[in-house]
This record gives structure tokens, C-alpha cells and sequence, in this order.
């Protein structure tokens, strides 16, 4: 599965964005889809996931109830739509895919597949 991340940009605080995330090749084999974040200077941490074939969806607690993560099936994209937005969510938004069943959707290694990333700032 290859992934193009795209929707990334400056925003203020309390603003909105909405990422996207293009997959193609062999797109049926995807079990799940997740987004993580790296800031500079700090680790790569888990976002969202949400599951393929169902509505199994995941939040780390920094983000709970400020972001979405949905799918569309039919355009083969996943999106993660962030409203509330403050300046600790500034990163590079990365969207990854798993063909595997994953014990924890948290975990980076789990992803088979990485789209490059899209930078999100958030000016306060």
C-alpha cells in the first residue's frame, strides 16, 4: 500500500484542519489505518486508527474529542479531521497502514506502510 498525506498547515489555535490521507496499490489488504505525529525534538506518537472493515475506531488521550478519524472506502483515503486545535498539536502528521491484525493499534512498528508526512502548525 503506498499512503500520500496531504492537508497539513499553519492554523491558530482553536482552528480547524482537516488531513488526508491517499492510498493506493493493493488497498484491500489494509486492516487498519492510523495517523501519529512527530514534533521536533520528540518521539513519533500515535494519533488515531481506525479499522478497515469496520467502525473500530482508536484515540490517543491528547486528542480524544477534538479529532475524527473516518474512511472512505469507495476513494481508498482516510481523513483526520482536528478542530480545537492548540499549539502542542504542532508536528508532522504521518498516515500509516497495517495489513496485519495488531494486538495494539498504538504501536508504530505494527505499520507495514508510512506516507511521507504533512506539517501542521498551530500558531497560539
Amino acid at each position: 500500500v503506498q499512503l500520500q498525506a496531504s492537508g497539513g498547515g499553519l492554523v491558530q489555535a482553536g482552528g480547524s484542519l482537516r488531513l488526508s490521507c491517499a492510498a493506493s496499490g493493493r488497498t484491500r489488504s489494509w486492516l487498519l489505518m492510523g495517523w501519529f505525529r512527530q514534533a521536533p525534538g520528540k518521539e513519533r506518537e500515535f494519533v488515531a486508527a481506525i479499522k478497515g472493515s469496520s467502525d473500530g475506531r482508536y484515540y490517543s488521550d491528547s486528542v480524544k474529542g477534538r479529532f475524527t478519524i473516518s474512511r472512505d472506502n469507495t476513494e481508498n483515503a482516510v481523513y483526520l479531521r482536528m478542530t480545537s486545535l492548540k499549539p502542542e498539536d504542532t508536528a508532522t502528521y504521518y498516515c500509516a497502514a497495517s495489513t496485519r491484525t495488531l494486538s495494539s493499534p498504538t504501536t508504530a512498528p505494527g505499520y507495514d506502510s508510512w506516507g511521507q508526512g504533512t506539517l501542521v502548525t498551530v500558531s497560539s
